[in-house]
C-alpha cells in the first residue's frame, strides 16, 4: 500500500517551499505534487525536508555500536553518516572495520565507512594493528567503503611519501573522495596538501583557515562535537561558501547524542541569520553528493529518506523516514536494540603503585627541608618540566612549563595550581607507563581513566595521587575497557567491552550511565571541563598540536617528534 505524507515540502534544490503530498511506494518516492492550500494554515502544517547527514563522525566516540548510534540519532532526523572507523581499526585491524560494516548493516540506517588512511596514526605509540596499502587497496575496492578517512599524516603528503601517496592513489583509481586532516595549514603547504588530492577539512578552527583551504578548492567541514567545537568559528562563512561547507560532529558522546545531533546545529545556523536553504544543503545536500552516498533527497524516485520537522528554526523533528520505514516518532526510536559481538584486544594486566612513580633527577631528590614553595617537609617545587595545557571545548594543547611537587625523591601533583599527573598505559602488552603532567582539568580529588584513547586507543589517566590513578586504570583493565572515576570512597566504571570502546547495552542506558560518571568527576572530583572524559581521549592525540602523552613519551606536534623531559 502507497503512505502518502503531506506537509510543507522542502525543496532544496529550487529553493521553494510548497505545500503538498509525498507518496511512498517499495521504499522510495513515488511522486510529490503540490496541493492547494490556504496560506492562514501553512505556519500550522509540518515541513518535509531531507533527512540530515553527518558528514564526518567517528561511531565509536559514542560509546555505542552502530546499530545503537542509529538508534539515537534518528530521533533528530539524521538518515546518514560519513563515518571513519579509524578508531577500532587501530585496536582490531580489518576485522575491526568489518564488524562495524556488518553491525551497521543490522538496522535501517545509511552508514557510509571510510577506508581507515593512517593505522597506526604514527610510529610514535603502540597501536594494535597495522592497514598496509594492500590492505588500504581491499578496502576502497569494496563497495561497502566510500571514500579514504581523513588523512591525518600530511607531513608524509607535503615530504611526498611513497606509502600514503600510494594511498591516495587507491582512491583515486577507485574514484572515491580523500578526506583531509591539516589543522593549521595554510599558504602554499595547504595547496600542496589539497592538490595531492584531499578533499575534505574538518579541523580548522579560525576563519582565516578555513577561507585559505576554501581559495583552493577544498571543502570545509564544521564540527561541533562534544570536545571540539568549531561553529562559533566558521558559522559566518556560510553565507557566501556555503556550496562548499557540510556540518559535522566528529567525536560525540552519547549523552550529547541523545540530547541532538546535527538537528541542532541547523537551529544555531538560522538563529545566526544564515538563509534557510544555505543551511539545509549544508545538513543534507553538499555530503550526499561529495560522497556519492546512497541516501535520497526527496525528489521523485529517491530512495524514501526524509524528515517530518515541526518548524524550520528549532528543527524539532516529528518522523525520520529511512527507506520509506518509519524509524522515528515524537522523540522516540523505533529501531530495536540488536545483539553485537564481542571483539576486542586487551592484553595487559593490572598494575601496582609503584608503576606510577615518577622519579625525579638525582640532583633534586635530596631536598628533605621545610619549604615555603610547598605543603610541608620533604617537599619542593624545583626543577622544570614539560607540561600539556588542555584547552575546554579544542583538540589542540599548548605547551608550557610546570613545577610539579617533588616529595621522597619522586614528582607529585601540585592540586592547588592545578598541576596534575597524566599517565598513559600500553594496553597491548605490559610495558613502562608513560608520565607526564597536565593543567585544567581541574581535580581536587581522586582520578579518571579511559581506554579510549585517540588514536591507538592506550589506557589515559588524570588524577591527584598515585594510588587513585592505579584504581581507575585497573578498573579500566578488569574490565577490558571503559571509563573509570574514582576518589577516596567511591568508584565508577562504565564497562566498553567492544574493542575497548564501545559498549553492547541500549544507548539511552549507555547515555544514562555516562551522563551519571561525567556527573561525578565534576561535581565530586572537581573537574571544570565541559567533557571531561572527551578531553581526556583526545590528550593522546599525537597528530593534533601542540604537546600530548603517548605510550611511549611526550610529543611535541610542532616538531613532530618524542621529547625528553627534564
Amino acid at each position: 500500500m502507497p503512505k502518502i505524507i503531506t506537509g510543507n515540502i522542502v525543496d532544496i534544490f529550487d529553493k521553494q517551499i510548497f505545500y503538498g503530498s509525498v507518496t511512498v511506494e517499495e521504499g522510495k518516492i513515488a511522486s510529490i505534487k503540490k496541493l492547494p492550500a490556504i496560506n492562514e494554515q501553512l505556519s500550522a502544517i509540518h515541513y518535509i525536508l531531507p533527512g540530515f547527514i553527518d558528514s564526518h563522525v567517528h561511531i565509536e566516540s559514542s560509546m555505542l555500536v552502530p546499530s545503537e548510534f542509529a538508534k539515537l540519532a534518528v530521533v533528530h532526523g539524521t538518515v546518514a553518516t560519513i563515518s571513519d572507523p579509524h578508531e577500532i581499526a587501530n585496536v582490531c585491524g580489518m576485522e575491526g572495520v568489518q564488524f562495524m560494516i556488518d553491525n551497521g548493516k543490522m538496522v535501517a540506517f545509511k552508514f557510509h565507512f571510510g577506508a581507515p588512511s593512517c593505522v597506526p596514526a604514527t610510529i610514535f605509540e603502540t597501536a594494535g594493528a597495522v592497514l598496509n596499502v594492500n590492505d588500504v587497496d581491499a578496502l576502497l575496492k569494496s563497495d561497502d567503503i566510500f571514500y579514504l578517512s581523513e588523512m591525518m599524516n600530511f607531513p608524509g603528503v607535503l615530504n611526498d611519501d611513497e606509502e600514503v601517496l600510494k594511498k591516495i592513489s587507491s582512491s583515486k583509481k577507485y574514484n572515491k573522495p580523500v578526506d583531509g586532516h591539516a589543522p593549521g595549514l595554510m599558504g602554499e603547504l595547504a595547496k600542496k596538501y589539497i592538490d595531492a588530492g584531499i578533499t575534505t577539512d574538518h579541523e580548522c578552527f579560525t576563519a582565516a583557515e578555513a577561507l585559505d583551504k576554501l581559495k583552493y578548492g577544498m571543502k570545509i567541514l564544521i564540527r561541533e562535537g562534544s570536545a571540539a567545537k568549531n561553529f562559533d568559528a566558521l558559522i559566518d562563512l556560510m553565507h557566501e561558501h556555503y556550496e562548499m561547507m557540510m556540518f559535522c560532529s566528529d567525536d560525540k558522546h552519547p549523552d550529547s547524542l541523545a540530547d541532538g545531533h546535527i538537528n541542532q546545529l541547523c537551529a544555531r545556523a538560522v538563529a545566526k541569520g544564515i538563509d534557510i536553504f544555505k543551511v539545509l544543503q549544508a545538513a543534507c545536500i553538499n555530503p550526499a553528493l561529495h560522497y556519492k552516498m546512497k541516501v535520497g533527497l526527496l525528489r521523485a524516485g529517491d530512495a524514501a529518506d526524509f524528515i517530518v520537522a515541526e518548524d524550520l528554526e528549532n528543527f524539532k523533528v516529528v518522523q525520520t523516514y529511512i527507506d520509506g520505514e518509519l524509524v522515528a516518532e515524537n522523540g522516540k526510536s523505533k529501531i530495536k536494540t540488536v545483539s553485537a559481538e564481542l571483539i576486542n584486544q586487551f592484553d595487559c594486566t593490572k598494575k601496582t603503585i609503584s608503576d606510577f612513580r615518577f622519579t625525579a633527577p638525582p640532583e633534586l631528590r635530596s631536598f628533605s627541608g621545610e619549604n615555603p614553595q610547598g605543603e610541608g617537609k620533604g617537599e619542593d617545587h624545583a626543577g622544570d618540566l614539560f607540561c600539556i595545557e588542555a584547552l575546554d571545548g579544542q583538540l589542540i594543547t599548548n605547551k608550557i612549563i610546570c613545577n610539579p611537587i617533588i616529595k621522597e625523591g619522586f614528582y607529585e601533583s601540585d592540586i592547588a595550581n592545578d598541576i596534575l599527573k597524566i599517565v598513559v598505559v600500553n594496553r597491548y602488552k605490559n610495558a613502562p607507563v608513560a608520565k607526564a603532567f597536565i593543567r585544567n582539568f581541574g581535580l581536587k580529588q581522586g582520578a579518571i581513566a579511559s581506554s579510549v584513547a585517540h588514536d591507538s586507543h592506550n589506557i589515559v589517566a588524570v588524577g591527584v595521587d598515585d594510588e587513585s590513578l592505579m584504581k581507575a586504570v585497573n578498573l579500566v583493565i578488569g574490565a577490558q575497557g571503559g571509563v573509570s572515576a574514582v576518589n577516596h570512597n567511591k568508584e565508577m566504571l562504565l564497562a566498553l567491552p567492544v574493542a575497548g570502546l564501545m559498549s553492547n547495552e541500549d544507548g539511552y542506558k549507555v547515555a544514562a550511565a555516562y551522563t551519571a560518571i561525567d556527573k561525578m568527576v565534576k561535581k565530586e572530583l572537581g573537574s571544570t571541563l565541559t567533557a571531561p572524559f572527551m578531553t581526556l581521549s583526545f590528550m593522546a592525540l599525537l597528530v593534533i598540536p601542540h604537546l600530548k602523552l603517548s605510550d611511549l613519551g611526550l610529543f611535541d606536534g610542532d616538531g613532530f617528534k618524542l621529547i625528553g623531559n627534564n
